[in-house]
């Protein structure tokens, strides 16, 4: 569990250093992968961020539709990429149970967003899982 949480915080600044640098997450990951040699979050780290990567589009329509009042270009870079991996997590990661998803999700935005983050991300991650009746928790 340390471990993903880990790879979760990992995910979270590359993704943010895609958008800051404009850098290839590609070019992001080998750098990770040479500095970082050995550690067992980067693989889960990886799935991550290759599995965002892979569907952002359909994630970013998902945060449009449900961030009420929010554009996606006027949502903290921070708030934005905590909520693209909750929602990867929670669509194509069958092992954890999407509210273990929206936890961590929270977690994240408690540590590295805003005072207002966390029930932000909390809020939109929540309407998204009501939304998905496939998912694999019983409550929200």
């Amino acid at each position: 569990m340390i471990e993903r949480r880990k790879g979760r915080r990992i995910a979270l600044e590359t993704l943010y250093q895609k958008e800051i640098s404009g850098d290839s997450l590609k070019e992001i990951i080998e750098t990770r992968r040479r500095v970082k040699k050995g550690e067992r979050s980067l693989e889960f780290t990886v799935k991550l961020i290759e599995g965002v990567e892979k569907h952002w589009g359909e994630i970013d329509k998902l945060i449009k539709r449900h961030a009420d009042n929010w554009s996606l270009d006027r949502m903290p870079i921070v708030d934005r990429n905590i909520i693209r991996i909750g929602i990867y997590e929670m669509l194509y990661e069958k092992d954890i149970p999407v509210s273990v998803s929206i936890n961590e999700a929270v977690e994240l935005a408690k540590v590295y967003g805003s005072q207002d983050s966390s029930k932000f991300v909390n809020g939109v991650l929540g309407q998204i899982a009501k939304e998905q009746p496939h998912l694999n928790d019983e409550e929200y």
